[in-house]
């Protein structure tokens, strides 16, 4: 299956589409996981006003500092996010800081901020993938194996197929969605959703990464691998010492 138009009837651009939907259905969920809270109203709308510009602008610096060498020769082009390459990192950067700033803002609890917001995010990572599709990019090395050469375990490019590393992504990440969206009524202390996230995101990631051809490098390191790699072992640690910490309180 090669890659498609990345243009809806020639105009509209897909990849922008998809940003757009994800932050709509995650504004109505947000909205109820908030009032299911019993925050103040309207805290869930608060959450996407004050979370999703600082996310698309981090995420496009982000992607933009380590792709620099490209955007040298038209700066103006950066601005252009729509067509591609906006970094998850930075994403969650942005968000980090606009929930922080909305907590101090409205007196409200920031980790169950970040509790709400993470099942949401890892459900627009799920979304966005496609339009990694339809730009043709974020896929992997080339497969030579005929019996691999179909669509979802590969996709064509350019005549040669390639590993849909986009595909397998997204499909780890809406998962991911569905184990979060049924443990955060389990979840005993605010946060335990939010570092579970980083744990089934950095793991995921951190794989699949590794199979890309487009990574973001700094020098001979992948990035994004080096940073997933590092939030999964982050979160481990924090969710075994969260446990520890429950099993030694009377």
């Amino acid at each position: 299956m090669p890659f498609m138009s990345n243009k809806l009837f020639g105009v509209v651009s897909i990849y922008g589409l998809l940003i757009a939907c994800a932050i709509l259905l995650g504004a109505i969920l947000c909205q109820r996981e908030a009032r299911r809270r019993l925050l103040p109203p309207d805290t869930g709308l608060d959450m996407i006003l004050w979370a999703v510009p600082p996310a698309v602008i981090c995420a496009r610096i982000y992607y933009v500092i380590f792709r620099w060498d490209y955007y040298a020769a038209d700066p103006l082009s950066a601005l252009y996010f729509w067509q591609g390459g906006l970094a998850i990192y930075g994403a969650v950067i942005g968000g980090f800081i606009g929930l922080w700033l909305l907590s101090r803002r409205k007196k409200l609890p920031f980790l169950t901020l970040l509790d709400i917001g993470a099942p949401l995010v890892i459900l627009g990572q799920a979304i966005g993938r496609w339009g990694n599709f339809f730009n043709g990019e974020a896929f992997g090395y080339a497969v030579t194996d005929p019996a691999w050469q179909f669509f979802p375990a590969a996709v064509l490019v350019d005549g040669t197929w390639h590993m849909a590393t986009f595909f397998y992504e997204s499909c780890w990440n809406a998962l991911g969605f569905i184990l979060l969206w049924i443990y955060r009524k389990k979840a005993k202390q605010p946060g335990d959703v939010f570092w579970r996230y980083l744990l089934w995101y950095g793991a995921g990631r951190a794989v699949i990464e590794g199979l890309r051809t487009d990574s973001l490098m700094l020098g001979p390191v992948r990035v994004s691998q080096a940073l997933a790699a590092a939030l999964f072992l982050l979160s481990l640690a924090v969710i075994l010492r969260r446990k520890a910490k429950q099993k030694a309180s009377p």
